[in-house]
């Protein structure tokens, strides 16, 4: 085990995939252990560099190894797709991120904290329930469409639909459904607004969200988003590196001396 440089893990939520290697290359181990022998085995492991896939609980995984004494490298799944030889099952996975991240000139993601994490599931849960009562807008909209009420798209359409649907001649069944509809959008609605609240007094409190929010354009839910999703500022070496990372940079597809943007 001294031998040991790096060790390339292959995430799964109840079998993980390993492969430990030297410096060199050469391979040490490869084991197949299920979730509570992986926490052992690496309790165990003397302190190397341990590569994985960027995806699912890599942070949580990231965050408890590292106690462990580990160095973590999250590498994206689109950087290590290249060293995957020939068939694609757990073991070549393993190696394959193993071989990623042994190369010097390898981008990595920095491991999240679970602060940072729960305030990323603040916003996907926001952007959940949004997306549900736009669901559902559009369903009575649809529905209320085959009856002749036709009004505009949006939230903001809503109380007219409420207000056509109590004044047209509409069937029992059409105006009862159409009131449940409603309910459920006014208690999405609710939610939401307790969900913006909640960044808002958040906003207030992160000192990088308050100094985004003197920028021109930058709100209370931008400016948390941002402390969110986005890395530490310091691992930019330039502003134009954040816009490309934000993706407001055209994509490049050069070749032969031939520039191509977008």
């Amino acid at each position: 085990m001294n031998e040991i440089s790096i060790a390339g893990v292959d995430l799964a939520k109840q079998v993980f995939q390993l492969h430990g290697a030297t410096s060199d290359g050469r391979a040490v181990f490869r084991k197949k252990l299920s979730r509570p022998q992986f926490a052992k085995f690496m309790a165990a492991l003397p302190p190397c560099i341990v590569a994985m896939e960027a995806c699912g609980t890599a942070h949580y995984w990231g965050r408890e190894l590292a106690r462990l004494g580990h160095d973590i490298r999250l590498i994206p799944p689109i950087y290590v797709k290249p060293f995957v030889k020939r068939q694609k099952n757990d073991s070549a996975d393993a190696e394959a991120i193993a071989e990623a991240a042994q190369r010097p000139t390898m981008r990595t993601v920095v491991v999240k904290s679970a602060a940072q994490q729960a305030r990323a599931m603040l916003f996907r849960t926001r952007d959940l329930l949004v997306g549900q009562r736009t669901q559902l807008v559009n369903a009575l909209r649809g529905h209320l469409a085959e009856h002749g009420i036709v009004l505009g798209k949006g939230i903001g359409n809503v109380e007219r639909l409420a207000l056509r649907m109590e004044e047209d001649n509409l069937p029992d069944l059409v105006r009862h459904l159409g009131r449940l509809y409603l309910d459920q959008i006014a208690r999405l609605g609710a939610e939401i607004e307790k969900l913006d609240n909640r960044i808002v007094a958040a906003a207030k409190e992160n000192g990088v969200a308050r100094r985004l929010q003197t920028m021109p354009g930058i709100g209370p839910i931008c400016a948390m988003a941002i402390t969110a999703f986005a890395p530490d500022m310091r691992e930019f070496r330039r502003g134009r590196d954040f816009a490309a990372w934000l993706g407001l940079v055209p994509r490049q597809h050069s070749s032969g001396g031939k520039q191509k943007l977008g």
